[in-house]
């Protein structure tokens, strides 16, 4: 893990917001990067994605974060300077920083480049360096990182509504490469349409898949069907429409956060069919004779590693696939924050820190 090891004689100069306590309110607050290494890519951030993640650790909810706190791990930027040993990229790069920024890049999910399964891995921000230092977020106006954990943003995708995709994008993308489920002609189901589910739903479809959206809101059902494309809609309460899919999925993407009744979505599931969930809830209580009978599959699924990521993104560009968003300034972060705490974005606030983070300092 060299590659945060440095000196951190002449740190840069940087300016983000942060939060102190646990109340999760943020606030400016100045800090410093480190110096650009020899492996190193610094960037201007001019996006950032705001995640569910962001909201829980500003506010301790999983009682493990450091303050201050600068959330953010959905990066998007332009690459003012470079390393003297950088090969990937070159100044004026428009680059991406996901969710981590290294790995012990010696572990077997490492060497199979899937590096956020790595037991040592450094999130982006709110965790500790090997050095002792830590780790900053995107909510401010640079980014310093190794470049094998940065992406490349192709040509033609927008720049606000790619940076949602390094977290959100790539956690529903990697699950349906990894469990086959990326086949023309499978039938599959999303449940849940947010931030996660609204790009599983796109994603489904750029793969060639039938989709039904699982909701227990209905009037979510125009949004899935013209503004989604969506091939039907189900509503999870309704006991007669749940009947009508019982055995036809080929494969679920599962991204409730909630607890939720999973006996119903394994009776949608055909013989050898796959449950996914990707949705960071705690327990769930998990009907076993269903899966005997029909040798189903309940899995868990993360992000992808870095590879997958750059697969994801360069996907996404060749297909049109990107996240929708509400665009916001730097100052309206407090606000954004409750309103993801009532699900109230559709579906994903991207802050603008390229043109209103100064204004506001």
């Amino acid at each position: 893990m060299a590659a945060l090891q440095h000196e951190f004689e002449h740190p840069n100069k940087a300016f983000g917001w942060a939060a102190r306590d646990s109340t999760g309110f943020l606030s400016p607050f100045n800090f410093s990067r480190r110096e650009t290494g020899e492996k190193d890519v610094t960037l201007k951030i001019l996006y950032c994605g705001i995640c569910h993640t962001d909201l829980h650790l500003s506010r301790n909810d999983f009682g493990v974060s450091i303050y201050p706190l600068v959330p953010g791990h959905e990066i998007v930027g332009e690459v003012t300077e470079v390393g003297s040993k950088v090969e990937k990229f070159k100044i004026g790069d428009k680059v991406g920083v996901g969710t981590m920024v290294d790995s012990c890049r010696s572990c077997q999910s490492c060497v199979d480049n899937l590096e956020s399964y790595c037991p040592k891995k450094i999130p982006t921000y709110g965790f500790k360096n090997v050095d002792g230092t830590t780790t900053y977020g995107g909510f401010s106006d640079t980014m310093v990182a190794h470049e094998d954990f940065v992406i490349r943003i192709p040509h033609g995708l927008p720049l606000d509504a790619a940076a949602p995709l390094l977290c959100a994008g790539i956690t529903v993308y990697s699950p349906l490469r990894y469990f086959g489920l990326d086949k023309p002609g499978l039938h599959l189901a999303v449940v849940g349409l947010g931030g996660l589910g609204h790009l599983a739903v796109k994603f489904a479809k750029a793969f060639g898949a039938k989709v039904t959206v699982v909701s227990t809101s209905p009037h979510k059902k125009k949004e899935a069907l013209e503004n989604l494309g969506a091939d039907s809609f189900v509503i999870s309460t309704d006991q007669d429409q749940m009947q009508g899919v019982i055995g036809t999925m080929d494969g679920i993407i599962d991204t409730i956060s909630a607890d939720h009744p999973l006996l119903h979505l394994l009776g949608m599931l055909k013989s050898h069919g796959k449950l996914v969930l990707v949705g960071a809830v705690a327990k769930l209580e998990l009907p076993v004779f269903p899966l005997i009978m029909g040798r189903k599959i309940v899995a868990g699924s993360s992000v992808g590693g870095l590879k997958e990521t750059q697969e994801m993104i360069d996907f996404a560009a060749h297909h049109n696939v990107k996240a929708d968003i509400e665009v916001i300034p730097v100052d309206y972060i407090n606000t954004a924050m409750d309103r993801l705490h009532k699900a109230d974005v559709k579906y994903r606030f991207v802050i603008d820190i390229g043109n209103t983070l100064k204004s506001s300092s």
